[in-house]
């Protein structure tokens, strides 16, 4: 059996994303920037000066150094902005970012850019997340993330220009070492992940990542923890936030993902993940990866 804290890790192995950047540059004066409103998960990496993160119904500013990182995982009613005081920060204008200068005394350099999670499990797993995390450039904990974020600040300097396609990969990778120290010290973290950590419950995601072929009922689940069906229920979506029909219909979804990227026939999958029908199957895999499993078998063909 898998302990929780492999699981943990699994599951943020599991994490499919993009990273796309928008902005790398610089601004001077009085400003705000703010993406609220377009429905992304963004991040902010501050590679010069210092700036300040306004956040709807948080009470005071946050300052933001050279060093340091956002990453905003729902469309939150933010801006950034060279002041602390946030009516004053609403005045501001939106101007546009000139190029980075290492030698420049005033002003901010940011890296920003956005996120995008893949639905079903990706989705599940980040829904168990803050609404927000920063990185600090000061804290003890996050060498690695410190490393990545070096060398982010070196290709920031790259003459004549920065790489977009490199500073994408680094700020991926950067958030996922993030999310694994922070996944490692939160421990009031919900979701999957408190799914995970809870040695009544682990073993049981345990087995339906491992067997997810299985028919699996509510009351098997129950069951296999020593439960009743209605105090079983309860209990998981108190720590996962999702019913347990949700949770297994997106590892169920995610494995079939991974035999049909294999080449495995969709009849093959099909029993694979427990259905008993074809229709069935290819109903609930549209519905939740927005292609049918033989379009998306063709579509990973020869990759």
């Amino acid at each position: 059996m898998i302990s929780s804290s492999p699981l943990v890790d699994w599951l943020l192995e599991c994490l499919e994303l993009d990273a796309n950047l928008f902005h790398v540059g610089r601004y001077c004066g009085g400003w705000h920037a703010s993406t609220h409103g377009l429905a992304r998960a963004s991040f902010h990496l501050i590679v010069q000066g210092h700036c300040w993160l306004h956040i709807e119904g948080h009470p005071a500013a946050l300052r933001l150094d050279s060093g340091d990182a956002v990453f905003l995982l729902r469309d939150l009613n933010y801006r950034l902005s060279n002041t602390d005081n946030s009516a004053i920060a609403q005045t501001l204008p939106r101007m546009a970012m000139t190029a980075l200068d290492s030698q420049a005394q005033d002003g901010v350099g940011l890296v920003c850019g956005f996120f995008h999670f893949k639905s079903g499990l990706s989705s599940l797993i980040i829904e168990g997340l803050p609404d927000w995390i920063i990185l600090r450039a000061g804290d003890p904990g996050s060498n690695a993330a410190r490393a990545l974020f070096e060398l982010i600040l070196q290709e920031c300097e790259r003459l004549p220009a920065p790489s977009s396609a490199l500073l994408e990969r680094l700020s991926h990778l950067l958030f996922l070492y993030v999310l694994r120290q922070q996944m490692a010290d939160n421990q009031s973290l919900g979701g999957l992940v408190a799914l995970a950590r809870n040695p009544q419950f682990a073993p049981l995601l345990d087995q339906l990542i491992e067997q997810p072929q299985l028919p699996w009922s509510l009351e098997s689940m129950a069951a296999s923890i020593g439960l009743s069906r209605s105090a079983f229920f309860k209990r998981f979506n108190e720590l996962a936030g999702q019913s347990p029909g949700q949770v297994l219909l997106a590892l169920r979804i995610r494995h079939a993902c991974q035999l049909l990227r294999a080449n495995h026939t969709v009849e093959q999958v099909c029993a694979a993940v427990g259905y008993q029908s074809i229709a069935a199957f290819t109903r609930a895999f549209a519905k939740s990866v927005g292609v049918q499993p033989g379009a998306y078998r063709k579509q990973h063909e020869g990759r």
